[in-house]
């Protein structure tokens, strides 16, 4: 009997989801395996809507950001009630394997629908943050690095123009992958980050103890500072009025906001998303359910559902040694 295998995309949408799709369905096809998309993450499977996908449906897709499953968040399926009828209606179509591709509240879903549901159940890590353990990197993460890069020396160019200070508040509430690494590509003065932030009012001094030493090196500076969002006390408005109180200078804030979820992926996204999408459907006739499928150091891994978030995922300790160099040790 020909394999059925079902994918849906849940959580928020990171560039790569689509590529991610693209090889899932050319791996299905290679390996004669039938494939359905769920539409609107596990909405679609509660209200049983789905689409049956084939090779001319994902043509021309690998470069275009978002999701063509579309994707949501759905608090009913968190419910024994939601997860039940999301098993009867797998059951209903005869699914083998289901793909989710997503975050870690995705596989918190996938792991509690595997309470109700005997087939086997998939993970591929998509989400812009890269705050997934057992991975290298999530797909979306790469390309989100490169859309904050770009628009952070956009912004450094009217803040060279008008010797401002510029604040930068990049995703990432609870996890500075993004924030770190875009703020060393974009050569930003200072970043506020979730693993290192003690006190705002040692923020405060750190920031102002340093802008003054570069007054006193130049007459004309800029200064970036980029932080994650939703870190600072009250918001980032309210951390440019007290560095403006503190400073008796000009201070602009910018919020990237959704944007970095959007965009054509970049070739890094695209290549671990195909990788990870054909990987998974390799699985599809093995005994291996309840895993996340990453990378680490080159190499793909299978990662329980509960040890993706069953423990913080460190940042690299090497780029934040460079961020303090760089920053100065002193104050960063």
């Amino acid at each position: 009997m020909t394999k059925k295998v079902a994918v849906l995309t849940s959580g928020g949408d990171a560039p790569g989801m689509n590529a991610c799709i693209r090889a899932i369905v050319l791996a299905c096809e290679r390996a004669n395996y039938a494939v359905v998309g769920y539409q609107h993450g596990y909405n679609g499977l509660i209200n049983q809507e789905y689409c049956l996908l084939n090779n001319n449906q994902v043509h021309n897709l690998i470069q275009r950001g978002g999701t063509i499953l579309q994707s949501a968040r759905c608090h009913e399926f968190k419910t024994d009630a939601g997860a039940k009828k999301a098993a009867e209606n797998l059951a209903e179509l005869d699914i083998d394997t289901l793909i989710v591709i997503g975050g870690d509240g995705s596989f918190r879903g996938a792991d509690h629908l595997g309470a109700f549901w005997s087939g086997q159940i998939l993970g591929l890590p998509g989400t812009i943050d890269n705050d997934i353990s057992g991975t290298d990197a999530t797909i979306g993460f790469y390309t989100a690095i490169e859309t904050a890069v770009s628009s952070i020396d956009k912004v450094r160019d009217t803040a060279d123009a008008f010797e401002r200070i510029f604040l930068v508040e990049v995703m990432g509430r609870h996890a500075g992958f993004l924030a770190l690494r875009a703020a060393l590509a974009s050569s930003a003065d200072y970043v506020i980050l979730p693993e290192l932030f003690d006190n705002p009012e040692t923020t405060l001094n750190c920031i102002t103890t340093q802008l003054n030493e570069r007054r006193k090196q130049s007459d004309h500076i800029s200064y970036i500072i980029v932080l994650a969002e939703k870190l600072w006390p009250g918001g980032i408005d309210n951390l440019a009025q007290a560095l403006t109180d503190k400073t008796q200078s000009e201070v602009r804030p910018v919020i990237l906001g959704h944007v970095q979820r959007g965009g054509s992926p970049v070739s890094e996204d695209r290549i671990l998303a195909t990788k990870l999408g054909a990987y998974a459907v390799s699985l599809v006739s093995k005994d291996i359910t309840g895993v996340m499928l990453g990378e680490q150091e080159g190499k793909i891994v299978e990662v329980p559902f509960k040890m993706t978030w069953g423990k913080s995922k460190p940042l690299d300790q090497q780029l934040v040694t460079t961020m303090k160099t760089l920053m100065n040790e002193r104050y960063a």
